[in-house]
């Protein structure tokens, strides 16, 4: 089982990226999926989660990321619109059965991660 996650880069402050996550080796279909992200220096902080019709959002993500399943591709994508400086990490998707959705110790498969920057 791998998750794959892609679409970080570079952007200014105010800019737009959008993040997918891919598996393979294995349907996810009733899980929840989630994007966290980590900071140097920081702990790993909850982003999005997603599972069936049902999205949840960190205080950071709310009114400026959305989390989507993309059942065409077998991803799931994160939208981030208004970035700001203060969003740059690098971000990881993850699958699993939290009994906590906010917490990254309940996810049991992760992806590499992919790096965002966001300059000023």
């Amino acid at each position: 089982v791998q998750l794959q996650a892609s679409g970080g880069g570079l952007v200014q402050a105010g800019g737009s990226l959008r993040l997918s996550c891919a598996a393979s080796g294995r349907t996810f279909s009733s899980y929840y999926w989630g994007w966290f992200r980590q900071a140097p220096g920081q702990e790993r902080e909850f982003v999005a989660a997603i599972r069936g019709g049902s999205v949840w959002y960190g205080a950071s993500a709310k009114g400026r990321f959305t989390i989507a399943r993309v059942y065409a591709k077998n991803t799931v994508d994160l939208q981030m619109n208004s970035l700001k400086p203060q969003d740059t990490a690098v971000y990881y998707c993850a699958v699993g059965s939290p009994s906590s959705i906010q917490s990254a110790l309940e996810y049991d498969y992760w992806g590499q991660g992919t790096q965002v920057t966001v300059s000023s």
